[in-house]
């Protein structure tokens, strides 16, 4: 699977592109649609997955699905679970505490996962927003417990990283 990231918008968020033989997931197109379109070439776009629906990750979704025949996957219409879309094999966490529709995207074959503003390098996302809650953002992050230490983060804004690290310096997340 290839991963490439666009930082949109003036909150400089993440919007991954994963493509397997031609065919592209999106993941969080916040803003800049035109970055999107460009890095996506003539690839096909196959889905769109929303970690929540704040603006500056979801900003582009209009004009995408205005020029491909996808689906938009986000808390409303995904359940916790394995799910495949072509290629692509995922499980969908429920991680609310930045918002209460927070989801993160694990693809455990590539030992990856996105986790939109739940989880950052070093921080997690503010929970003092509309629906956001400190108390279920604990319980969100003691379930990441279960992943692997080689898990790499893929966050909404600033740079990945792996679980290993974030259990070493990010003061929110604690090993059992």
């Amino acid at each position: 699977m290839k991963i490439d990231k666009v930082v949109t918008g003036y909150l400089e968020g993440n919007c991954y592109i994963l493509t397997i033989d031609n065919e592209s997931l999106i993941i969080d197109p916040g803003d800049d649609y035109h970055l999107i379109k460009e890095k996506l070439g003539k690839n096909k776009v196959i889905g769109i997955l929303l970690t929540h629906s704040h603006f500056d990750h979801t900003g582009a979704v209009e004009k995408i699905l205005e020029d491909y025949n996808t689906q938009v996957y986000a808390f409303d219409n995904l359940s916790e679970g394995s799910f495949k879309i072509k290629n692509f094999t995922f499980e969908v966490v429920y991680t609310p505490g930045h918002t209460a529709d927070s989801i993160s995207f694990y693809f455990e074959q590539e030992k990856i996962m996105f986790t939109g503003d739940f989880l950052f390098k070093e921080s997690i996302g503010r929970c003092d927003l509309p629906t956001g809650s400190i108390d279920q953002m604990k319980k969100s992050l003691n379930k990441i417990n279960k992943y692997s230490n080689d898990v790499i983060i893929y966050p909404g804004h600033g740079d990945e990283t792996t679980l290993l690290y974030e259990r070493s310096n990010n003061q929110y997340l604690f090993t059992k």
